[in-house]
């Protein structure tokens, strides 16, 4: 959510900041600001637009404004309090229009912040409550900057990284965090920006600086200092990772690339020979899990559909009690904990609010706690004791697609891992290990070989605009995850993900010939059961679109579209399966004009409650 990008070097190019901030618009947001210091005027300049970037790069052109200078802060807002105008837009200011800043997070006791400094005589302009950090800055600033940040962050309870600037102290550019990413790049000819991810400084910088929760830095043209010191990390991310390398879109792109998604996940981590997975990220604690008796899958959005998959193939393959629980509301449980029992969390920016508070709570409590993450240096890879990284690169799109399969793939390597720990054989482990050694070129085939058919099916049925989707054991989440990608990328149509088994218990009241069921059905152990599902659909002549196992030719006579995936493990056709889904979301959206990339009220990352 939201984006910020903080600048002070030796250049006074607003477009430096402007073309990173741009790296960010994948996260989501609804309106555009910037704010510079000019040191000739010796006056900090500031422009806010409701709207894309280009809005404010159109008001930035037609502007009288003298732009320019070596500081300065850029922000895309995501609206939570108040609604998305220009004047709700970051940055915010004083009363004296001395103090700048950018903000990302909640600052959860605004109200009655803002009712302190109304009555002490500060006047606000906005509905935000991120103005409220301005304005008691403004009351404790007597010169020195990050003195009156330090002060202000005391009072201030929720959730924030900031950049800040002020007139009255100018060169230098103040940062805080606390449980919000923010990120310090380090140019080696230039100064320094901040970021609230470092995918928007792969242009500037080589070496990065992770801020950690109540850090504050300072930073000036040609130095910096943070309360703790820090070694700089080597920045991975490379510009091409970042571009759209010949496709239209960012989202088609990274769901071509998800067999290369795969394979950068078993990289080095599969011995299918023994039928071993080698997890280095879980080294120190092996004996810890060898003892687990529970495992408390926690996440959000996509990501808790894979760790749903996820308990499926751990209590089938590994004999572990799984329980998969979503993160906002796991973090208002009080859940049992008996001896023996971890908790794993997956996310692929490591920063998902609800998650982290919930792994914050469970460390807190004694528990091992351990992640499935894509983002090198992020909250929860902190937090965590150990963890498996995904190492798939940036995901630009809004809806998780390589990062979805990338994670599915870590369940099953997680499966196999803690499966042969126990008392899966060798043989059934060998096996699994060579079918997932093999899902790279299958999923590779499901791509090439079925896009044009999904092409045709979402011209066949983008006028309509409901759609259930059903699936059995490892393909129900599946259902979930294909409806939600519609809901999200085709909007406004309507979709809903079902157990198959639940369909008699209410959604079969909604099958007519204007509700098209698309039904995950390969040939597998509940292969029967979802035949008998589809058969009530098509009693009730609503349109089918099955995916199903190659060969598979009797389905044909029950459905009207029929899209077909390659033979493989029951627990890893899953993998299979949400290729297709992911496709027809795409090319859904794309006829019905959507922006794909960046879907209307979404982010990337939701680093707030």
């Amino acid at each position: 959510m939201c984006g910020i990008i903080g600048y002070i070097g030796k250049q006074k190019d607003i477009n430096i900041g402007i073309s990173a901030l741009r790296k960010l618009e994948y996260r989501g947001y609804d309106s555009a600001g910037l704010a510079v210091f000019n040191s000739d005027q010796k006056e900090i300049l500031c422009l806010k637009k409701a709207g894309r970037i280009d809005n404010l790069e159109k008001e930035v052109l037609c502007s009288n404004l003298a732009l320019q200078g070596n500081t300065s802060l850029f922000h895309t807002r995501w609206a939570t309090h108040g609604g998305v105008t220009d004047g709700n837009a970051h940055p915010h200011f004083d009363c004296k229009k001395n103090i700048y800043l950018v903000h990302n997070g909640i600052i959860e006791n605004y109200r009655e912040l803002k009712d302190s400094l109304e009555k002490e005589g500060h006047v606000f302009t906005s509905q935000t409550d991120t103005e409220v950090a301005s304005h008691l800055i403004e009351k404790f600033f007597k010169g020195n900057l990050e003195n009156a940040v330090r002060e202000a962050l005391k009072h201030i309870k929720g959730a924030y990284a900031l950049a800040v600037m002020a007139k009255e102290d100018p060169n230098k550019l103040v940062a805080a965090r606390l449980s919000s990413p923010l990120v310090i790049g380090i140019s080696e000819t230039d100064g320094y920006m901040v970021a609230s991810d470092a995918t928007a400084l792969v242009s500037y910088a080589k070496k990065i600086i992770n801020l950690d929760d109540n850090e504050i830095a300072v930073m000036s043209p040609s130095d910096f200092f943070i309360l703790k010191e820090k070694q700089p990390e080597i920045l991975e991310t490379k510009s091409e990772d970042i571009q759209k390398g010949g496709y239209p879109h960012f989202m088609l792109k990274e769901i071509m690339e998800e067999p290369e998604a795969i394979e950068n996940s078993i990289k080095g981590r599969l011995i299918p020979e023994e039928g071993l997975a080698r997890l280095g990220g879980l080294q120190n604690v092996t004996e810890e899990l060898r003892k687990m008796k529970r495992l408390l899958l926690v996440a959000c959005g996509t990501a808790s559909y894979a760790t749903l998959v996820g308990r499926y193939m751990l209590e089938e393959y590994a004999g572990i009690a799984v329980e998969a629980d979503i993160g906002s509301e796991f973090r208002y449980r009080k859940p049992v904990i008996d001896e023996g029992t971890a908790m794993l969390c997956v996310s692929q920016s490591g920063e998902t609010a609800d998650t982290l508070a919930a792994l914050k709570e469970m460390k807190r409590k004694g528990m091992l706690t351990l992640g499935v993450v894509n983002a090198v240096g992020s909250s929860i890879t902190r937090e965590t004791t150990a963890g498996i990284y995904n190492h798939i690169g940036p995901e630009i799109g809004v809806g998780a697609t390589k990062s979805f399969i990338s994670q599915l793939t870590i369940m099953a390597l997680l499966t196999l891992f803690l499966g042969r720990q126990r008392n899966l054989s060798l043989i059934k482990g060998q096996r699994i290990a060579q079918d997932i050694q093999g899902l790279p070129d299958k999923v590779r085939a499901v791509l090439a070989t079925q896009n044009a058919k999904v092409k045709e099916i979402a011209e066949k049925y983008a006028h309509f605009n409901n759609f259930i989707f059903l699936g059995r054991k490892y393909n129900y989440p599946i259902a979930m995850e294909g409806a939600l990608k519609l809901k999200e990328i085709a909007y406004p149509t309507h979709a809903e993900g079902y157990a198959a088994g639940e369909m008699k218990h209410g959604p079969i009241a909604l099958a007519d010939e204007n509700c098209p069921f698309i039904i995950i059905a390969p040939v597998d152990s509940v292969y029967e059961k979802v035949i008998s599902n589809m058969q009530e659909v098509k009693a009730r002549k609503a349109p089918i679109i099955a995916i199903t196992t190659e060969g598979n030719e009797a389905i044909k006579e029950l459905a009207d579209d029929v899209i077909y995936i390659p033979k493989t493990s029951e627990m890893l056709t899953p993998i299979l399966t949400t290729a297709p889904l992911h496709l027809l979301a795409y090319h859904m959206g794309v006829l019905k004009g959507c922006d794909v990339d960046k879907p209307r009220n979404l982010a990337k990352s939701v680093t707030v409650e």
